[in-house]
């Protein structure tokens, strides 16, 4: 039976940008940009894990957050549940508290940016939709 891993993760925009980190080298899909996350605990909801994961990892209070898409990939030795929220109102700048990367960019320029295969059809849809 193929590992089934749930993650929450925010796309946290501010006017036409949007707050992305970088995965370190020894984590799945190492060296890859990504909308900041994690895991959902067995004993959370989707929402509580952003925003306890947000507050851990980029430090960042959520204040209002909508579900955005939900998707699941199959990267061969395990399949990834995401469920994205779009963050739209937040406490924080955002930084990285667990020494990873992070950035604020320009919506326009995601496709300029490695992500990993489960995010190319978010990073589709916000440049559609912010374009």
């Amino acid at each position: 039976m193929m590992k089934v891993v749930h993650v929450a993760a925010g796309i946290i925009v501010r006017g036409q940008q949007v707050f992305i980190s970088k995965r370190s080298s020894a984590q799945h899909q190492g060296d890859k940009w990504e909308f900041p996350g994690g895991k959902v605990e067995s004993d959370e909801s989707v929402l509580e894990a952003l925003t306890r994961e947000l507050k851990e990892e980029v430090d960042l209070d959520v204040m209002n957050a909508q579900a955005f898409h939900q998707l699941e990939f199959d990267y061969g030795d395990k399949i990834v549940q995401l469920d994205f929220y779009l963050v739209d109102k937040f406490e924080g700048v955002g930084k990285g508290l667990e020494g990873q990367q992070t950035a604020w960019i320009n919506i326009s320029e995601l496709a300029d940016y490695n992500f990993p295969a489960a995010n190319q059809v978010i990073v589709e849809m916000l440049m559609t939709q912010f374009a």
